[in-house]
Parts: C-alpha cells; structure tokens; sequence
C-alpha cells in the first residue's frame, strides 16, 4: 500500500517541483546579469535542496529506501563566490534533475494510475450507480443492472491492474530515480551533457505551457536566451567565450524587444574593450609567468653548474696538489733525518721535493685557470682564447673582434663556452681542423666554435646541458648544430649591454 501512496503522491509532488523550478528557471536566468544573481541563485539552491530532502523523507517512508540528509552548498568565499560554488555542485543539479523527473514522469504515471483506479472502482459500482446516472462506458449504455453486473469484473482488473501498475512504478522509481538523491555519489562536477539536457527540458517545459496557454505573444523566448546564456556561461572556460555569449545574448535582447535602434552597440563595445583589456592582461601575465619559469630553470642550472665546478675543484684540490704536497712533506722529513748520517741521500731528497713543489705549482696554475684564467683579466677575451688555441693539440684559427670588453660575467662564460667547445673537439670530434669566432654586436656577444669533425653531438651531454646552463643563467642562447659527418658547430648569444 505504501508503494501505492508513493505512486500517487506524484500528484502532488510534481505540481510542486514544476512551480519551483519554473519559478528557480525563469527569476535566476533573467537576474543573472545583475547583482541580484547570486542571492537569487542561493536561494534557489536552498528551495530545491528542501525540496529534495522533503522527496528522501518520503522515499524513505514510502519505499523503505535509506536517503541520507543531503547538505546545502558550502565554500566560496566572496559575494560571487558563493554562487559560484552552487552552480559548480554536482547535488544541486542531481536534486535538480530528480525534481524534474517527478514533474515530467512521476506526475503523469500519477494521473494514470488515479483515474485507471478511480474509473476501476466506478465500474465495480456500476450495479448501484446505473439507477441513478445515465451513463455510458464508450459506446456501452448501461441502463440495467445485467449490464451493469458484466462491467464489474472490468472494474475488479482495473483495480487490480492499477494497484500493480502503482508498485512497478515504485519499484522502479526507487532503483533508478532515488539514487539521485542519495548524498556521495555525485561526481566532482555536473557533466556538459547533464546541463544541456536540464536546459532543453526547461525549455521545452516553457514551450508547452505557452502553447497550453493559448500561443500567444512568443514570451518563451526571453526564457530560452536566458537559460542558453546559463548554459554558455558555464561551459566556456576562458573569458572570450563568456565576452562572446553575453554579446549573443544581448543582441538577441534586442530582437526580442522588437528591435528599433539598435542600442546593443553600446554593450558590445564595452564588451570589446573588455576583452582588449583581459587579452592584454593575459599576454603579459603569460610573458611573465614565461620569464620566471625561465629564469627559475636557468638559475637551477647555473646552480647545478656550480656545485659540480665546486665538486671538480675538491677532486682535483684532493687527488692532485694536495697529494703532492703531502708526500713534499714527507719527503722533507725524511732528507732531515738523513742529512747528518747520509747527506747524499738527503740530496736526493731534497731534489725530488723540489720537483714536487714545481709539478704542485703547476697543478695549482691549471686549477686557477680552469676556475678563471689570469689572462682573462689580465688581457681579456681574445687574448684569453688565443691562449687556448695555443694549447690545442688540433690546429685552431681564432677569428676574434671584441673592441669593448664585456662584463665580467659575460666574458667569463664566453671563455669557458670557447674552452669546452675546443676541448669537445679535439677529445671527441676527431677533428683536424677547429675555427673561432668571437664578435661582438650591439647587444650581444656571439661566440662561435667550429671543427670538421665528424659530429653527431649530443645536446643533452653533461658537458653541452652544463655550457647551456651556464649561457641561459644570463639569458643567453646556445645552439649545437651537428649533423652525423658533417662536423659541429656550437653558437653562444650572450646578451651584453652596450
């Protein structure tokens, strides 16, 4: 019986689900452009949210199901926020949905099984009714208690078939449609096809009570841009599509209002310099957000760069001069104990010492100079590349036009660009021939580094990626072209102020 009164409160439930969503539909949409818009659509949030726990509590009682107490919206901070919040709730537009389904389904199956069950109950009368009312049962005229008592047990399977038509509409409802309402199982945002689908059924519902109405002026229309801009406004992502739908919907104003001057030109241009404005804001905020990845990545470069320089100079500091100085010290030890008993010995000694000092001194140099050469400073880049070629064991050509020093920074990581490159080269390039070319343009430093190796470079190499970093730590660019067999060419733009 409880399936029974389920069935029939449809009636009643549907009649008030269509008045307040008709009524939620129509106030929110038209309100949305004013400041009206997100108490409106609190509020409506809070009328359907009761709505839906008044539905669980009468599922719950009814059908035996165990719908938990849903909670209204909560989060967004701020005026808008709030309202922001409820139209991003998944439960609103569930519960939303739900109501629908009482109005659209549940009411109409109501209607039929009160009239099939009433019409029942009026055959099974039919004995005692037929002596006082003239009637008809399509185009059987019962006008004698024979005829009457033959209806009867039509009036016995309509009842009955009512009363199971009341409890398969139950029994569905509660495995398809009471889920709805049950709190938790609503995904983190209302999909698009959910929207659009609520959106044609309100705009569906406006058009039959028009066209039930009379058909008269077409007043739907203002409901349908209201909702379509909802519904547009919901589904851009990007200021351009909301910019783009209110221009759309306020020309479609226009037309509704019957058109005339057209006054929309005033919103649209301000419409227009708001999305100059946003578009420009948002080129800049792009640029920027670019620069400071950038010059997060190049400074965690030139750190990695540095820590590794810092772990080279240990190894060598430890492997190399501070080995020979040690056994310099022991070497002087032991020519003290020998020099009254053996002085030849001590002689000896004492030479291989002093070799040792000299080949700690130049170990000591080589460091230095890998760390910042004194030439450098002394005499500058070209000659600090001069240098260099000198050194190499692959003949070097050094084209160099640098007038004006560059900074300090600047003319260091051109140096080591030129020293690496050359060193790449003889090690790993098999090349017979390396050409340099340093010049100097306003603005810029190139250092150009060629051989006719037999290239295929790797880019992504540690010694390349720690030349890069060391280049992009100064927002400059290194660029590494190496075809297999057609040599290597590695070009450092290093920006140099004037």
């Amino acid at each position: 019986m409880r399936r029974v009164l389920f069935a029939v409160s449809g009636l009643a439930s549907g009649t008030l689900a269509f008045g307040l969503l008709l009524a939620g539909w129509i106030a929110v949409p038209l309100l949305c452009l004013t400041p009206l818009a997100s108490p409106a659509l609190v509020a409506f949030r809070a009328a359907i949210g009761g709505g839906a726990r008044a539905e669980g509590q009468l599922a719950n009682r009814l059908l035996g199901t165990e719908v938990g107490r849903n909670r209204l919206t909560s989060g967004g901070a701020g005026y808008w926020g709030r309202a922001r919040a409820v139209a991003q709730d998944a439960m609103f537009w569930r519960e939303q949905g739900y109501l629908l389904a009482r109005v659209l389904v549940a009411w109409p199956l109501g209607v039929g099984v009160v009239t099939l069950f009433g019409s029942s109950l009026g055959l099974i009368g039919m004995p005692i009714s037929y002596r006082f009312v003239n009637e008809h049962v399509g185009s059987w005229h019962v006008d004698s208690l024979e005829r009457a008592v033959l209806l009867v047990p039509l009036g016995v399977i309509g009842v009955v078939l009512s009363l199971a038509t009341a409890r398969g509409v139950a029994a569905a409802w509660r495995r398809f449609a009471v889920p709805l309402l049950e709190p938790g199982r609503a995904p983190a945002a209302p999909a698009v096809a959910t929207r659009v689908l609520l959106t044609a059924l309100v705009d569906a519902v406006v058009l039959v009570v028009w066209a039930l109405t009379g058909a008269g002026t077409f007043w739907p229309g203002w409901v349908i841009i209201a909702t379509g801009l909802v519904l547009a406004l919901f589904g851009w992502r990007k200021v351009v599509g909301w910019v783009v739908s209110l221009g759309v919907f306020v020309v479609l104003v226009w037309v509704l209002a019957g058109g005339g001057t057209f006054w929309p030109v005033w919103p649209l241009l301000a419409l227009a310099v708001v999305l100059a404005l946003w578009w420009l804001f948002v080129r800049s905020r792009g640029r920027l957000e670019e620069r400071i990845e950038t010059l997060e990545t190049t400074r965690a470069g030139a750190v990695d760069v540095q820590e590794s320089e810092l772990r080279r100079i240990e190894r060598d500091l430890h492997d190399g001069a501070q080995a020979r100085l040690v056994a310099l010290g022991m070497n002087l030890g032991m020519a003290e104990q020998k020099l009254a008993v053996d002085p030849e010995a001590a002689r000896d000694l004492v030479t291989e010492a002093r070799l040792g000092v000299e080949e700690a001194l130049r170990e000591l140099r080589d460091l230095a100079r890998g760390i910042h050469p004194p030439v450098l400073t002394d005499r500058g880049l070209e000659a600090a590349i001069a240098a260099l070629a000198n050194r190499s064991a692959v003949p070097v050509f050094v084209d160099a036009d640098v007038r004006e020093r560059p900074p300090a920074a600047v003319e260091t990581a051109a140096y080591f660009v030129a020293a690496e490159a050359l060193t790449n080269a003889a090690k790993h390039a098999g090349a017979t021939r390396i050409d340099v070319r340093v010049l100097r343009e306003p603005g810029t430093l190139r250092v150009q580094v060629s051989d006719d190796g037999r290239g295929d470079a790797d880019p992504a190499g540690s010694g390349l990626t720690g030349l890069r970093h060391r280049v992009e730590a100064l927002d400059g660019r290194l660029t590494v072209v190496s075809p297999p067999g057609g040599g290597t060419t590695l070009l450092a733009e290093l920006p140099c102020a004037s």
